[in-house]
């Protein structure tokens, strides 16, 4: 797997990835919850590796 997510990119989905779990466990997010705490782990997971599967099948590329 080559790096595909630049590092504006991996700081973004931090950001949003951080702000979901917490607006959850502060009780403001309710419902949909599981979907978002996966969507936001899934966010993590392409932080940390520096990869997204959606990003390399519709071809692209935040990474210099």
């Amino acid at each position: 797997m080559e790096e595909n997510v630049s590092t504006l990119d991996r700081v973004v989905r931090a950001v949003v990835a951080i702000l979901i779990i917490v607006l959850y466990l502060k009780g403001w997010i309710k419902g949909l919850a599981g979907l978002l705490l996966v969507v936001s782990g899934a966010l993590l997971s392409s932080v940390l590796s520096g990869y997204c599967p959606l990003y390399e099948q519709l071809g692209i590329s935040t990474r210099e």
